[in-house]
This record gives C-alpha cells, structure tokens and sequence, in this order.
C-alpha cells in the first residue's frame, strides 16, 4: 500500500479535478490531513485503494447561454401573453363602460317614474276626499266645512277661555 502525501492541488491533478473538488473528497473521506512547513496543507492518500471517475460536465459558459436563451424564449413568450390580455382587458373595459351609461340611463329612467308616481298618488288622495266628501249627506258635509273653516277649539275650557278673553283686547 504506497501512501503518498498530497496538497489539495497536486491530489486534483491526479483525479483530474479541482483543488475545491479534491479538498471536498478528503473530507468527505476524513482521510489525514497535516500541515508542511510552506503553510500548505498535506492529505495522505492510498490512490490504489481509491478509484475516483470524475463526472463529465459540460463548460459552465455554455450552461450559462442556455439557460439565459431559455430565459429569453421564456420572456418573450410572456410578453405575447401579455399583449393578449391587455386586448382582452381593454374588450371587458368596453363592455363595463357600456353597461355604466345604461345603468344610469335606467337610474334616471326609475327616479323620473318613481316622481311621477309619488305626484299621481297624491292626487289620487287628493281626489278620494273630494269623493268621499261628495258621498257624504249635505249636512255632514256642511258641519265638516265649518270646522274646516273656525279656528280650533282648545281642550280645556280655561284655554278657550283664555283665548276669547284674548281676542276681546
């Protein structure tokens, strides 16, 4: 079993992955790790014991355009969407303006019947008595004009008193 002693960088060559990568390994493994005297760090690795088969990927920089064309197409797409519902929006906000005017027309049609029929049914009422007058034997009828026509009388007999007393000054 040959152990050899490796810096993080010089352990990636051998695996042919990053310094990162190797550092990442060697803890993941928890293999020993000690430091030189340049500061660096040394990891003590049994390679034939590890068999290591780095995971083919593809350069960041195409990874990166694709995602910013997918990104694009995802926009622009959007944007059709969005031009859509505006032509949608803008038919509904016709529709709604639309039904605004004929409600207040319908609003000003119901105010002006419902006067008119306030003032019909007041004459109505105003008609009923006089029939209701003429229906009556002349005597009640002339009886109902006089108290019509004299001041009213107060309830109690010291008012009224009081009041042709009044009316003699």
């Amino acid at each position: 079993m040959p152990v050899e002693m490796l810096t993080y960088a010089e352990l990636g060559e051998r695996l042919k992955v990053s310094p990162e990568a190797a550092r990442a390994l060697v803890k993941r493994h928890r293999w020993p790790r000690t430091a030189s005297n340049s500061g660096k760090t040394l990891v003590q690795v049994d390679l034939t014991e590890f068999s290591h088969s780095p995971i083919a990927r593809q350069p960041q920089a195409q990874t990166n355009q694709q995602l910013v064309a997918a990104l694009k197409q995802q926009v622009e797409t959007l944007q059709t969407e969005l031009a859509d519902m505006k032509g949608t929006a803008n038919g509904y906000r016709a529709d709604f303006e639309r039904e605004c005017e004929r409600t207040n027309k319908l609003l000003a049609e119901l105010l002006k019947s419902t006067t008119e029929s306030m003032g019909a049914r007041e004459k109505a009422a105003l008609l009923e008595g006089k029939l209701s007058m003429l229906t009556q034997p002349w005597r009640r009828r002339l009886v109902d004009a006089f108290t019509l026509a004299l001041p009213q009388v107060g309830s109690s007999p010291r008012e009224s008193g009081e009041r042709v007393a009044q009316s003699h000054n």
